[in-house]
């Protein structure tokens, strides 16, 4: 979240989403230390399981003043300046849910829960699995300045009994856990959706700096919080979509179109264009990271990667997967996240500054792409892709930020810089250039 909200990715950013976490011991690679701070101070620890795919849950991320680059605060007061969350909800199609971004922070839709229906605008976040939306009886200044549930006007309201408590990066809700119908579009209506019904919100999701009222998460069922089942795989086992995927356009704000997130079909136009790489684990959408280089030159920036490669023939592609850098592909997040040394070189390879991220808007023009390469294919940013020019202070800055050594989120620049699809069945997720 250009901000950062993980998963919430515009309000703050720092992490706030889950924190990487993995109920498995090391897989013993002993390539480092697996316990690391996030910039809160968050204990996240890291491991990967002998005989299964990592289990690990991650951030969303979101911007505001809070963060330590003070600079980014004026982003954050002209975010608070935007449209009310009240405005008329965009028209979506059949099986598109349309998008509106906020300043390339963040992107949220509408969703109906209940009967009669009960609107809410939502952050559509690959970043996290479970859907939440403030209680009618929540106190808390974020649940009061939003649109709540009242679940005794829904005539097919049904609560469980179950607490649910979801701890973010920069955030933290509480709630009950609730069933009803849930309608993303005309033609994608949820039955029985399990969703937390919220008693408590934190600061962090009131207005101005939150538009949206809720979260609709993304992920696998594996990443949900207080075994919920994920509302993509309730897709899918109740058979709504036409095919188990969805494909995601976010366009930058500068564009005429805002976003759509189009469920069980794709764009087509695209089809002989993606490349498709497998999913990391049952959690969230999550694959390799085997290297991040500058144009054609030959140097791989991402730290680490070395240790990896250079073991060669003595690792099967199993423990090369566990033990490599995990990259997650995050709706919910406004920028690219990783590692400080990674990032540092990268800045300081284009001639930026490493702590500010700010380079001469007069240098951009000369600047050559980044190649990332996720599941041993490879992708590309553009130097107006990675760098962010603020026309009304003239400032251009790098969209990256330290967070975590282990994990990477590739937030909205590199999704504005892709079409994606999400292959929910196959574990596969494809990726093209995005055509703007």
């Amino acid at each position: 979240m250009k901000l950062i909200l993980a998963g919430l990715a515009a309000i703050s950013q720092v992490a706030i989403g889950a924190v990487i976490g993995i109920d498995d011991a090391p897989s013993g690679m002993g390539l480092d230390d697996p316990t690391i701070f996030d910039q809160e101070g968050v204990k996240m620890h890291v491991s990967f399981a002998e005989d299964t795919q990592g289990a690990f849950r991650v951030p969303l991320f979101l911007r505001d003043g809070q963060d330590p680059e003070s600079k980014r605060k004026e982003r954050l007061e002209r975010t608070r300046r935007m449209k009310s969350f009240a405005e008329k909800p965009p028209s979506s199609s059949d099986s598109a849910a349309t998008l509106t971004n906020v300043r390339d922070y963040y992107y949220y839709g509408y969703i109906d829960i209940g009967n009669p229906p009960q609107k809410f605008s939502v952050v559509f976040d690959t970043g996290s699995s479970n859907i939440w939306v403030p209680g009618a009886a929540c106190p808390s200044s974020a649940c009061v300045e939003h649109r709540r549930f009242n679940g005794t006007s829904s005539q097919t309201f049904a609560g469980t009994g179950k607490k649910i408590q979801i701890q973010y990066g920069t955030g933290f809700i509480a709630g009950d856990v609730g069933q009803d119908t849930v309608k993303v579009t005309s033609a994608v209506m949820l039955r029985n959706q399990s969703f937390a019904v919220t008693n408590l919100e934190d600061r962090t999701f009131e207005l101005p700096r939150s538009q949206f009222d809720g979260l609709f998460g993304l992920g696998f069922t594996g990443g949900s919080e207080g075994g919920v089942k994920a509302p993509v795989d309730t897709m899918v086992e109740q058979n709504i979509l036409k095919e188990p995927l969805f494909g995601v356009k976010l366009f930058r704000s500068s564009e005429k179109s805002n976003g759509e997130i189009t469920f069980g079909s794709y764009d087509k136009s695209y089809a002989d264009k993606l490349q498709w790489i497998d999913v990391y684990g049952n959690y969230f959408w999550a694959t390799t990271m085997e290297g991040i280089y500058y144009g054609d030159e030959p140097t791989n920036y991402l730290y680490g990667a070395d240790k990896i490669n250079n073991l060669g023939g003595s690792l099967t592609p199993q423990e090369k997967a566990r033990a490599s850098r995990k990259a997650l592909l995050d709706t919910g997040s406004s920028l690219l996240y990783g590692d400080a040394f990674t990032l540092a070189a990268m800045s300081t390879r284009i001639g930026a500054d490493v702590l500010s991220g700010e380079i001469p808007c007069s240098a951009v023009p000369n600047l050559k792409p980044f190649r990332f390469v996720l599941g041993g294919k490879s992708f590309y940013m553009n130097p107006n892709e990675y760098i962010y020019h603020d026309e009304a202070s003239g400032v251009c800055e790098v969209q990256w930020m330290p967070v975590s050594e282990y994990l990477w989120v590739l937030g909205i620049p590199f999704l504005q810089s892709h079409y994606t699809v999400y292959n929910i069945k196959d574990h596969k997720i494809g990726l093209a250039k995005m055509a703007h």
